[in-house]
């Protein structure tokens, strides 16, 4: 595996599959309340769909190119393919361990009793008969094949399916109801509560129906590849071509075959011909799949084995100003999602489209919400005739679908609408506004590391930014002209615009860390992001980190630096923090010399948001916001209850000193009172 594992960068799938790992980490977390470990469950499991309809499709397709092109694109694919499967398959079998040593035990614990087909009791036979008969049998989807004419069988994209081998010339395969909720609650007994998958349901009823308790059906799911596979995006109508390709994902090329471990090798292979797929395709798991599901979970019990929610705190400027213009006139607003209120943002939006002086709105909108407060503003401010510009990108993976339905509704009540450019993602969060004042032309701006979306900022740790900083704005309106095709490149000093600027001058900042070390200054340089994968960015931290810059990383996803290697990175350090929030905010802080740089934006150190997307990040002026910013970076710098260390071999291990336990999402959560 030399060629995955090198001593300069960890592979950045296999170093996903590490954070997903720690997503997992936290299902064995016995400090975790009970649903809180289950609820990880659920996002590990449904991680890890995207990642094989995703990434694994992505490396399947690269396995089918030219020789010449593949190696500028991926070493050795089928390497990366067969340590990707034994990766995924020893943390499935991790995940098996935790749910059945740990989480069913903790279950039992609390009366809780999760059952099996073989557990169901003579009066719960009755129960799962009757709701059979009432809810189930209707909806099925059952259809029985012949072993020798096997190639009409379509089994969909994420859907869940028992098979069975009926006799040794035919098979039968049962789509288990999507709409149905996956779990039945039994009625409670003596003080115990009992609870069964609607699968078990199933197998018990297709017994009966086949007067046959000796046979036995398989849990089945196919993930497929989630690509869209545009063949040219530079010609025609580029969000028609979209819209009628999103079909063709339910359709996709298999790119995993997940099966219950126990099904018998005969029908396995009847599975891998029918589906056209080999060994490397077939993942084995557990008797039920689709744990996503576990996030609605029943808790028939009157205890409290989830954490106490964290509402939003409200921002202070809702507290002391009645105009959000006049709040940003005062000074720049700094908010910090999930720990305050998304609602400044929104109130913006609602103020400026109610405001007769608001003349124009400009915004980029990636990730929308499918139903938003946000969202009827936007489409209220073109309402009321003002000029609205929205670029909407509807190549957001997953998103597509409702990105594009929002750009109809805002386009019929009279806004300019933008829908994504070829060959480039509008990645920022970026918004604009102008307000005419006794002739002059008043601008105000909000610059986000997270998405214009409410449900995901009470989930989202970001930071937004809201500034009438005139030089700010002014460049920012430049960003604009470049979506609405009016300039081609958008001049700026104060902002990084990616893919213009944002390389050059994060790899600027960086050598003046550098020449500070060689001057004999103190030099530093701290990153918090999601992921860290671009290879020329890595070498100029590895070249920092000789120099004598110290450099501490705070990475929650990909990371393929490798640290603490002699020669190469020894100052350079890396902790990854995953809790109740998911860590989403991206920080940029510089040392210089005494005189700090502070920045916040979209971009990750990724070679797609440095060189191939519209990514905005903006530095941290106002002396209030900066302080609120670098003591946010300490305390997570400081977190010794839910970071990990990222090293050489990516093992997870928990920090661990002998100070205070201080757990930074909680603290955080605590410093805004």
């Amino acid at each position: 595996m030399a060629s995955l594992y090198n001593s300069k960068y960890y592979h950045r799938d296999l170093s996903w599959l590490r954070f997903n790992h720690r997503v997992l980490q936290e299902a064995q977390d016995d400090r975790n309340l009970l649903y809180e470990r289950i609820k990880f469950l659920a996002i590990y499991s449904s991680n890890l769909d995207e990642f094989f309809k995703v990434r694994v499709s992505d490396i399947r397709q690269i396995k089918d190119l030219e020789k010449p092109l593949r190696k500028k694109l991926i070493t050795k694919p089928n390497k990366v393919l067969k340590e990707i499967k034994k990766q995924v398959h020893l943390q499935q079998e991790e995940f098996g361990r935790i749910f059945v040593g740990d989480i069913i035990p903790a279950l039992q614990q609390e009366n809780i009793f999760l059952i099996n087909a073989e557990d169901f009791s003579a009066s719960q036979k009755e129960i799962a008969k009757d709701f059979y008969n009432k809810k189930l049998k209707s909806k099925l989807n059952t259809e029985t094949y012949a072993i020798k004419n096997k190639d009409s069988v379509f089994v969909e994209n994420e859907a869940l399916y028992l098979t069975t081998l009926l006799d040794k010339n035919t098979f039968e395969i049962v789509a288990i109801p999507e709409d149905e909720n996956r779990f039945f609650v039994f009625p409670t007994e003596n003080g115990k509560h009992y609870i069964t998958f609607i699968d078990d349901i199933l197998k018990y009823n297709l017994k009966l129906k086949h007067n046959n308790f000796n046979l036995n059906y398989y849990e089945l799911k196919v993930s497929r590849d989630a690509e869209l596979y545009i063949e040219d995006e530079f010609s025609g109508n580029l969000m028609q071509k979209i819209k009628e390709s999103l079909p063709k994902r339910e359709t996709g090329q298999a790119t995993r075959i997940l099966i219950d471990s126990k099904m018998p090798e005969t029908l396995q292979s009847i599975i891998k011909d029918t589906l056209d797929v080999t060994n490397a395709d077939i993942i084995l798991g557990g008797e039920h799949h689709n744990f996503r599901d576990f996030f609605s979970f029943p808790n028939p019990t009157n205890k409290t084995l989830s954490n106490k929610v964290l509402p939003p705190k409200p921002h202070p400027l809702l507290n002391t100003h009645t105009s959000m213009f006049k709040a940003i006139d005062e000074k720049d607003r700094l908010i910090h999602y999930p720990y305050q209120s998304f609602e400044p943002v929104i109130k913006l939006i609602e103020e400026a489209a109610a405001d007769s002086k608001v003349t124009t709105i400009k915004m980029t909108l990636y990730r929308v919400a499918k139903d938003s407060r946000l969202n009827r503003a936007i489409a209220n401010a073109a309402k009321n005739g003002k000029e609205v510009v929205i670029f909407i990108e509807a190549k957001a993976r997953f998103d597509e679908k409702n990105n594009l339905k929002w750009g109809n509704i805002f386009k019929e009540n009279g806004a300019k609408v933008i829908y994504s450019y070829p060959g480039i993602k509008v990645h920022s969060k970026i918004l604009y506004i102008e307000r005419k004042i006794n002739n002059t032309t008043k601008r105000y701006c909000y610059i986000g590391t997270g998405n214009f979306n409410e449900n995901t900022a009470k989930l989202y740790t970001d930071f937004g930014l809201m500034t009438s900083n005139t030089k700010i704005n002014k460049e920012l309106n430049r960003v604009f002209l470049v979506l609405e095709g009016v300039l081609i490149v958008p001049k700026a000093k104060k902002l990084l615009i990616s893919p213009f600027t944002s390389r050059h001058k994060f790899s600027a900042m960086v050598e003046r860390e550098i020449a500070y070390a060689h001057a004999g200054k103190e030099a530093y340089i701290i990153l918090k992001m999601n992921s860290l994968e671009d290879k020329k960015m890595i070498k100029l931290l590895y070249k920092a980190s000789n120099a004598g810059v110290k450099i501490r990383l705070l990475i929650r996803g990909i990371c393929s630096l490798i640290p603490g290697v002699k020669h190469q990175s020894e100052n350079i350090t890396v902790t990854s923090i995953v809790d109740r929030f998911l860590e989403h905010g991206r920080v940029y802080l510089f040392g210089n010399n005494g005189d700090e740089r502070l920045f916040i934006g979209s971009a990750d150190w990724m070679t797609r948001n440095l060189s191939h997307r519209i990514e905005v990040i903006t530095p941290v002026l106002d002396p209030d916001n900066f302080k609120i910013v670098k003591d946010i970076l300490e305390l997570q710098l400081a977190d010794n209850v839910k970071a990990r260390i990222i090293g050489a071999e990516q093992k997870n291990e928990y920090v661990k000193n002998n100070n205070k336990p201080l757990q930074s999402q909680l603290e955080t959560y605590h410093y805004f009172n």
